[in-house]
């Protein structure tokens, strides 16, 4: 196997993404604690590195010796700072909304995991609260370093000649295995709801709100009634929002309202919502809500279930075409477009088998490329019932990346690597403007030698 090196920018991503899990993890035994660096005002503790290093190691992204390892992560460290003292000279500030917006957002994707606030919570045995003011100001340091390196390779931009030069250069060897992936297609049915269920969900929103306007608190009947799981057990409260991160409607009427007061029933895709105003800064509210779903019969379900069924039949008779019976029967945007799903995660529709839904991969791994399965019962990204078929439509196998297949990631290294030498070259130059004192127990890191002020 060969040996994993890692830039700047690769330590910069893999410690972006276990900012968080340093805080939720449990926390290493304690370390006899000492600076081992200074770069201008800020200073770097032995228990930065130790904790740095364990995370790795735990996480498995680096092989290799301790010392080379500890070397690589005070490197980064001493990035970060730089890019901090360049900040303080630039007068880059991130504001309190902004720290407290990317919080909301990284829990808001970690409680997505657990499955639940609730769970993440007991795990850890610390509530999310408490998660949040230990990580302030990590959060605060993290976005001033993410404008500060954004401004230093703002300017960085690849012609396809480059490209070309650049896979030229890799070595065979060197290529990435590009794993199995997948391209599917769907189509989907949304049984509809009736005008007799929504009108009771209306009533007992309305019903909520007249208790709640005679004097009974909006948080603990959004424990017991709202059908918002990530919310419900916080009471409703949903954290700080900017405009266009809420469904319109919601926005409209959230952002319509006084502290405390509460909004009518408000329909958004996910449901019928009470809206109560938290607190108001700028282009950012703070609300609770109650959420009420009306819920499709089974009878609904069956009978969407038997059209998919049908719209199979035909497929497999070739009576029509995927294409166009997406077109025509699909309740999904991506009708347009053949009913291919997109990966979220690449902007595309290849998927390799992790990025899959699961109950996804289960029934496509049992298919020929071409295949149409039988309708399959599903939850949308806004927990509507539904069900859909599915359509392996491509399947590439594992292979080493080349320019026909792996444009996109060969494009995306290369551009990494021509932002890294902008990097380096700017580090040199503000290493030599900047004080920095590295601890002579790390006198085995030479790349320190032309960095330190003499």
């Amino acid at each position: 196997m060969m040996k994993k090196t890692f830039s700047v920018l690769t330590l910069s991503f893999i410690m972006s993404l276990l900012a968080l899990g340093q805080e939720i993890d449990q926390k290493p035994q304690t370390i006899l604690d000492e600076v081992v660096a200074v770069v201008g005002k800020n200073i770097i503790l032995q228990s930065d590195v130790e904790t740095q290093y364990l995370q790795y190691r735990m996480q498995g992204y680096i092989e290799g010796s301790s010392s080379t390892i500890k070397c690589d992560i005070l490197k980064e460290l001493v990035f970060q700072k730089l890019l901090l003292n360049q900040a303080d000279i630039d007068s880059i500030v991130v504001s309190p909304v902004q720290v407290e917006q990317e919080l909301d957002r990284r829990f808001r994707y970690y409680i997505s995991q657990f499955g639940s606030q609730e769970k993440l919570e007991e795990y850890y045995h610390k509530s999310v609260d408490q998660f949040k003011e230990e990580m302030r100001e990590i959060i605060a340091d993290q976005i001033v370093q993410q404008d500060v390196q954004q401004e230093i390779t703002k300017n960085v931009t690849i012609t396809p000649k480059e490209i070309k030069v650049f896979y030229k250069e890799i070595l065979q060897d060197s290529l990435p295995l590009i794993n199995t992936a997948y391209q599917v297609a769907e189509i989907v049915k949304k049984p509809p709801i009736s005008a007799a269920e929504k009108l009771a969900v209306k009533e007992k929103l309305l019903n909520l709100r007249t208790r709640i306007l005679k004097g009974e608190n909006f948080a603990t009947l959004a424990i017991l009634y709202s059908e918002d799981p990530g919310s419900a057990k916080k009471g409703g409260e949903l954290g700080m929002y900017g405009r266009g991160e809420l469904y319109p409607e919601f926005e409209t009427a959230a952002f319509g309202l006084k502290e405390g007061e509460i909004s009518g029933i408000v329909e958004t895709e996910a449901g019928y919502h009470i809206i109560q105003m938290i607190e108001k800064k700028g282009d950012f509210v703070n609300v609770r809500h109650i959420l009420l779903r009306p819920k499709i019969s089974p009878y609904a379900l069956q009978e969407a279930a038997t059209f998919l069924d049908s719209i199979q039949d035909l497929i497999v008779k070739d009576s029509i075409t995927f294409k166009d019976a997406a077109l025509k029967f699909s309740d999904e945007q991506n009708r347009f477009s053949g009913g291919f799903i997109i990966n979220q995660k690449t902007g595309n529709a290849m998927f390799q088998a992790e990025d899959l839904d699961p109950k996804v991969f289960y029934v496509i791994d049992k298919m020929q490329v071409g295949q149409v399965s039988k309708a399959i019962s599903y939850t949308t990204i806004k927990n509507q019932e539904a069900y859909r078929l599915l359509k392996l439509v491509k399947k590439v196998p594992a292979h080493k990346a080349n320019m026909i297949q792996d444009y996109d990631i060969i494009q995306k290294a290369a551009i990494n690597k021509k932002k890294q030498a902008v990097i380096d070259e700017w580090v040199k130059e503000r290493a030599a403007k900047t004080y920095i004192h590295i601890n002579d127990k790390f006198s085995n890191c030479s790349y320190f030698d032309a960095w330190q002020s003499k």
